[in-house]
């Protein structure tokens, strides 16, 4: 089912998880006009946006409002609309506004090419400087709460173990 929403003023924007490190599930959240919507991402597209953010926010005035922190956290992910694709992020000078443009995966021909299809869902919503600024650290915090790295090879230690291979 095609969804499409455009929120011109947006109560929270955040990403959270469901399951353990190294299994996790990313999602992110938006809830608007009594509407919320959840949509399915990959750990790195969720980095992305908080790096993209970080960023853009760098090159404006600092945010005068932010979401308390607790209010970042979600508990359960709620009914997903669609698998995050491509994703589009702006800054709307006119009402001091980001723009992000949520789009669906596109599906996938017999040879594994994209299928042109304009019948995609997609979410745009425009969230304040706080509210980006806000979700950027958060994202970040829920992207570092994964699994510790090794220290001597670097790759993440699973919570049953980690086979190193330096360690012979």
């Amino acid at each position: 089912m095609t969804v499409f929403y455009e929120f011109d003023d947006v109560d929270m924007f955040t990403v959270g998880t469901v399951g353990r490190p190294g299994s996790r599930t990313f999602f992110l959240h938006v809830r608007a006009d009594g509407l919320r919507l959840g949509i399915k991402c990959e750990k790195q597209q969720a980095a992305a946006i908080a790096q993209y953010l970080d960023k853009a926010l760098s090159d404006l005035p600092p945010a005068e409002d932010r979401p308390i922190a607790g209010a970042m956290e979600i508990s359960e992910p709620g009914e997903i609309a669609f698998v995050l694709g491509p994703i589009g992020l702006g800054y709307d000078r006119s009402n001091d506004r980001v723009l992000l443009q949520l789009e669906e995966v596109a599906a996938l021909d017999e040879e594994g090419e994209p299928v042109d299809d304009d019948d995609r869902s997609h979410v745009r919503i425009y969230i304040t400087r706080g509210q980006a600024a806000a979700f950027a650290v958060h994202a970040g915090n829920v992207i570092e709460s994964g699994r510790p790295e090794c220290k001597w090879c670097g790759f993440p230690i699973d919570p049953d173990g980690h086979p190193c291979p330096r360690m012979n």
